[in-house]
């Protein structure tokens, strides 16, 4: 048997052309003139907790007829980035944060819409209104002065209104509007880096949840991009003016919604493509399960009149997303490439459309709904089913969508 050489071995490790790709590869992990999409960041990808791709796609039913494109687009660029939609005890509405740092309200066609309260007294037009660009980037270096206003939620008996402000923390505002007063900024010790969402228990307590302990929404992409979980359920106590850890080690919690009998509440895990139930009453009291595992990330979750769930998801995943999310070396090398994130996402298959899902307390599927040529919106925040009316949020667009509904 001939034996191989080592003189051959040498030579072969010391090609110019293996040598130009070692070279190449540790230019890209390096990444010393900050080219990728992470650079100048301290990037950590970790393995996390993620249902099968193929699993998941299988079991998900589909809109064939994608019949959310035949909705309806409203207030064409006069709202910017309309996260959240709520209605007060009065009916009126819908209420909205922009991501201009206000929060607005619809007073009909007579009057339009007009500004009903601030998250904080930085706010000025000449600083923060920036009309249809406020959802591009050129906001984002007012943004954390401006404030970024996202779940809201009325109380049913007060007429307060309490926001989570991506920056500002969880606030509140008279039935009157004006500006808000904070009520949590810090959490042992520490600030708040990003309140996302709350819903009010009818004992008064604020369930909220803060997206991440190393992010803030500015750098929201770098949560998903590492599948870091830090984020945490918070709970809120008027009274005494306290807060109190519910739930840690979360990755990118993200809405919440109480159940219709308050015995448990429901929140996205936007990161893990999944919704989580937490159990506060009953003999499950203080379990956390699986509702449902997605087939996108989702946002907002929001209860309807007969106690069921609707679900924001920016859909799909895609099975080169499962590789990178078991591999981080493979994320870490991928997100330094010196190429724009968008690029990276479409190499990847990622092209993003709106589905929404209306699911039971069971976590069975009981509706789905797409958009799948982006005719009314590409990224979808919240569903609010008022009326015979779904009413569609999105962080990312200037405009809310309406569809009937039944």
């Amino acid at each position: 048997m001939e034996k191989r050489s080592p003189l051959k071995d040498e030579a072969l490790l010391q090609h110019p052309c293996l040598l130009l790709v070692v070279l190449l590869l540790g230019f890209v992990i390096m990444d010393p003139f900050h080219m990728g999409p992470i650079g100048g960041h301290e990037f950590m990808p970790v393995k996390h907790d993620i249902a099968p791709y193929k699993r998941v796609m299988e079991d998900w039913p589909r809109d064939n007829r994608s019949r959310l494109g035949q909705g309806k687009l409203e207030f064409v660029d006069e709202v910017f980035g309309p996260e959240s939609l709520e209605f007060d005890i009065f009916g009126r509405g819908p209420y909205t944060g922009l991501a201009d740092g206000r929060i607005v309200r619809w007073m009909g066609d007579s009057v339009g819409w007009e500004t009903f309260a601030l998250v904080t007294p930085n706010w000025s037009e000449k600083l923060c209104a920036k009309g249809i660009d406020s959802t591009t980037s050129k906001q984002w270096k007012v943004e954390q002065r401006c404030g970024r206003p996202l779940g809201l939620r009325f109380h049913k008996e007060t007429g307060d209104l309490y926001i989570a402000d991506a920056y500002y923390g969880l606030l509140v505002v008279g039935p009157e509007g004006g500006l808000a007063t904070p009520l949590v900024t810090h959490v042992q010790g520490k600030p708040i880096l990003f309140a996302n969402d709350l819903d009010i228990h009818k004992n008064g307590s604020i369930f909220f949840t803060d997206t991440s302990k190393r992010y803030n929404r500015m750098n929201h992409f770098f949560i998903l991009l590492e599948g870091e979980a830090t984020g945490r359920l918070l709970r809120y106590d008027p009274p005494t003016r306290t807060t109190h850890l519910v739930l840690d080690g979360l990755a990118f919690p993200n809405g919440v919604q109480l159940s219709g009998d308050q015995s448990f509440l429901l929140f996205t895990e936007t990161t893990n493509c999944r919704l989580m139930k937490y159990w506060l009453e009953g003999p499950k009291s203080g379990i956390m399960e699986l509702v449902a595992n997605l087939p996108g990330f989702p946002d907002n979750v929001r209860l309807n009149d007969r106690g069921q769930f609707w679900v924001a998801i920016d859909c799909c995943r895609t099975p080169a997303q499962e590789v990178l999310t078991h591999n981080p070396w493979l994320k870490n090398i991928y997100f330094r490439l010196p190429v724009k994130l968008s690029m990276l996402a479409r190499l990847m298959g990622m092209k993003m459309y709106t589905v929404i899902s209306l699911f039971n307390e069971k976590g069975e599927i009981l509706e789905v709904l797409e958009d799948r040529k982006g005719l009314v919106m590409r990224l979808v925040s919240e569903v609010r089913e008022v009326k015979g009316k779904l009413w569609i949020g999105t962080v990312a667009h200037n405009h809310i969508a309406t569809l009937s509904y039944p």
